[in-house]
């Protein structure tokens, strides 16, 4: 099992949600609707990779360069 970065964000209506680590992303009625749609996307997304034969350890490297700060900004 493997820990992603999610962002979720409202755009009109819709709650969009993006996997930055792979550049999937999903969007739902509601934040859970849109983070279960992304979870469900990143999964295709691995199997798909999988099928096409690109290496395990070229996954585990998009996988392994996650991080997270902050940082502050003038208002």
């Amino acid at each position: 099992m493997t820990t992603l970065t999610a962002l979720v964000w409202k755009e009109g209506d819709q709650y969009v949600s993006k996997c930055p680590e792979l550049e999937v992303a999903s969007c739902g009625d509601t934040i859970e609707e849109a983070l279960e749609n992304l979870k469900e996307a990143v999964e295709l997304y691995i199997e798909n990779a999988k099928e096409l034969v690109i290496p395990d350890d070229a996954l585990e490297a998009v996988f392994s360069k996650k991080f997270a700060t902050t940082f502050e900004v003038t208002i």
